[in-house]
């Protein structure tokens, strides 16, 4: 099977295991890579498996943490080269943006990874990814610490999809517990 026989796979072809300068950071977990995109001059980029607390400017407002979060973004990637890695099952979102890992060129250190282990991002438990459970093992060890938004973070300050999660996670709870 060829790569483009794949969802994908003209997104594989082009951005996969390869290297791009980073040349806007939107957010911490959204950025530009300097490669056109269709229409556009560059390819937004939207990291696979982590959610990082909105900033200023956004639609849903600033939370806890997400000025400190884009700023790490912007210091550690912009005009840095990173190596691209896709999930070859999806590369896309809802909003067209490139579903990717993304790993620093001159330190091999994969930038999710480093989110999660600053405690500058949620793990994003809602979509299956090759690197979930890894992920979701990074964020345990920073909530432990306290590292970053663990520090003092409380859930009504929690993105709300994670809101969500977290009150159906407590309900099964309590539903197995009272033995239903």
């Amino acid at each position: 099977m060829c790569s483009s026989d794949l969802p994908g796979g003209d997104d594989y072809d082009k951005y996969h295991d390869r290297v791009f300068t980073v040349v806007y950071v939107a957010d911490g977990d959204t950025f530009d890579i300097d490669i056109p995109d269709g229409p556009y001059t560059k390819t937004r980029i939207r990291l696979w498996g982590v959610d990082t607390p909105e900033g200023e400017g956004s639609r849903d407002g600033a939370m806890h943490y997400g000025a400190e979060a884009s700023a790490f973004a912007k210091k550690t990637l912009l005009g840095c080269k990173v190596r691209i890695l896709l999930a070859p099952s999806r590369t896309r979102d809802i909003y067209g943006r490139l579903l990717a890992y993304a790993v620093m060129e001159d330190t091999g250190q994969s930038f999710g990874e480093l989110l999660l282990s600053g405690g500058y991002a949620y793990a994003d438990w809602r979509f299956r990814h090759p690197l979930k459970d890894q992920y979701k093992l990074l964020e345990g060890r920073s909530k432990n610490a306290g590292a970053g938004l663990w520090h003092d973070v409380r859930i009504e300050q929690m993105p709300k999809w994670r809101q969500r999660m977290l009150a159906s996670f407590q309900e099964a709870e309590r539903g197995t517990r009272n033995g239903k």
